[in-house]
């Protein structure tokens, strides 16, 4: 059997970093973690050729070799899912599909031949075995929230790793929240699953062999689901391991608690973590009582954020707009507390409702929805009917983005950022792409660019009063012009 594992193309987003990628000469974020890992479970004996569109092109001769074709995606990437299942379909090829998309909507797609939804670890098994005996079903789903310390190791020489800005490696599932518009409960429940210490070394071993040194990003929704296993089993483990190693920083994703606990923030750092996203959504608390984000209400969360960043940890942000409690006055509110907290890479997004959250099992109650959302989270789009006027609100949204992503003011976050962060000491090798990515910064943002004097006076800021932070500083600079260009792109 000839496998094609697909991975279909990004359009351009906030998280594609697309326009930063070109500063490095890389052409994706991430490799698929979840096709890499379903690789792995297929049978040894099968040929696979993993194709990610957003590296290379599908081919004639790819579609001519394969007799199946493998396809995971998220729903931001739709638009290219039903143009690679239209050439799968005229080239004669069968089609399997999972992943959230898929999980969510799968009757969207009449064409594909086979699902196999929900975690593979439980539906992956039964597809092969009937596909083996000739009577696969269209349907594989299940309810059930499989232990994955059996999950192999992603098949990392299926990709060309030399593309990709950075890795990802996954430590548990699931989280112990119940945010009424996140669809992670509904997907992996809510006790976090957590793959074991050896499990998550091999897989960083792996790495390393590979002569990886570059960031590596642990997928998890929320990394201290399992606060206990974190601390007490694998950040040990991992400091452990890093002894005498250079490179591979690490970031992942966490809830806000995260600032309660003085000696995880310590841990993290000696184990290599610099940077967090944490889903900080609102300063309006009436807001977060609504959505029950618990975890973020009560607290001083600018303080929060600046213990962390104190700590050695960047804090990335999530927030939303358009909570039925938000008055006009949230815009300006929101517009304070990201620049009063310096945080840099600030996802500002109006409020979604994705399948198989209580939001959207709400506002179809209510009659509320405006069909499935796009997935990008600051297109300025909705799939709501909000209470505020849908005018006001995406009026208001367009002022905090332009605020925010104007250069003064982005360059101004990024300084009040780097006054407060203390990085953790890492070893990074000189790459000559970094170096490349330095004299384009130099050319494209303090030369040709429209922000060239807020670059010039970050640089000479960085370069003098804070010279271990100037790389950090340049990369931000860079990242700044990425949201610009997406900014522009959607909402100009």
């Amino acid at each position: 059997m000839n496998v094609l594992l697909v991975y279909p193309e990004f359009p351009d987003t906030f998280w594609s970093f697309k326009h930063a990628l070109k500063f490095i000469q890389k052409k994706a974020a991430l490799p698929p973690l979840g096709l890499l890992t379903v690789a792995a479970m297929l049978p040894a004996e099968w040929e696979k050729r993993l194709v990610d569109l957003n590296v290379r092109k599908l081919t004639e001769k790819d579609l001519a070799w394969a007799d199946f074709a493998f396809i995971s995606a998220m729903v931001v990437q739709k638009q290219s899912v039903l143009q690679v299942i239209g050439r799968c379909k005229q080239a004669g090829l069968k089609i399997v599909a999972g992943g959230p998309l898929f999980t969510n909507e799968y009757e969207e797609f009449p064409e594909v031949d086979h699902f196999v939804l929900n975690e593979a670890e439980v539906t992956l098994a039964p597809f092969l075995k009937d596909l083996e005996q000739g009577g696969a079903k269209r349907v594989y789903a299940s309810k059930e929230f499989p232990d994955i310390q059996n999950t192999p190791a992603p098949m990392w020489e299926l990709a060309e790793l030399k593309h990709y800005a950075g890795m990802a490696i996954q430590y548990s599932r699931g989280c112990p929240f119940d945010c009424e518009f996140c669809n992670i409960t509904s997907l992996y429940g809510h006790r976090p699953r957590v793959k074991s210490v050896e499990q998550i070394l091999r897989e960083l071993d792996g790495l390393y062999a590979l002569g990886w040194r570059e960031s590596v990003f642990f997928v998890d929704d929320n990394l201290m689901g399992n606060k206990r296993d974190l601390k007490t089993n694998l950040l040990p483990a991992v400091i452990e391991w890093r002894k005498g190693k250079t490179g591979m920083p690490f970031n992942t994703e966490i809830s806000i608690n995260l600032a309660d606990d003085e000696e995880l923030l310590n841990a993290m750092a000696r184990a290599g973590f610099d940077t967090v996203f944490i889903g900080v959504e609102t300063p309006d608390d009436c807001s977060l009582v609504e959505c029950n984000k618990k975890q973020n209400q009560n607290r001083d969360l600018v303080a929060d954020v600046k213990r962390i960043q104190r700590s050695g940890l960047q804090v990335q942000g999530g927030f939303i707009i358009g909570f039925d409690s938000d008055t006009p006055s949230i815009f300006q509110r929101q517009i304070d507390f990201i620049q009063k907290s310096g945080i840099v890479t600030a996802m500002v997004g109006l409020l979604q409702a994705p399948i198989g959250t209580r939001l959207y099992q709400r506002l179809a109650g209510e009659g509320r929805l405006r069909g499935l959302m796009t997935g990008d989270n600051v297109d300025g789009t909705t799939n709501i009917i909000p209470k505020m006027n849908l005018d006001v609100l995406q009026k208001g949204y367009r002022s905090v983005v332009d605020y925010l992503y104007t250069p003064k003011n982005y360059y101004a976050r990024v300084k009040t950022f780097l006054q407060e962060y203390k990085p953790p000491k890492i070893t990074i090798p000189i790459d000559f792409n970094y170096l490349q990515a330095f004299f384009r910064s130099v050319l494209r943002l303090g030369i040709l660019g429209k922000e060239r004097i807020h670059y010039w006076k970050l640089f000479g800021w960085a370069l003098f009063r804070r010279p271990r932070l100037f790389p950090l500083a340049i990369t931000l600079a860079i990242y700044g012009y990425h949201f610009r260009q997406v900014f522009d792109l959607h909402i100009a």
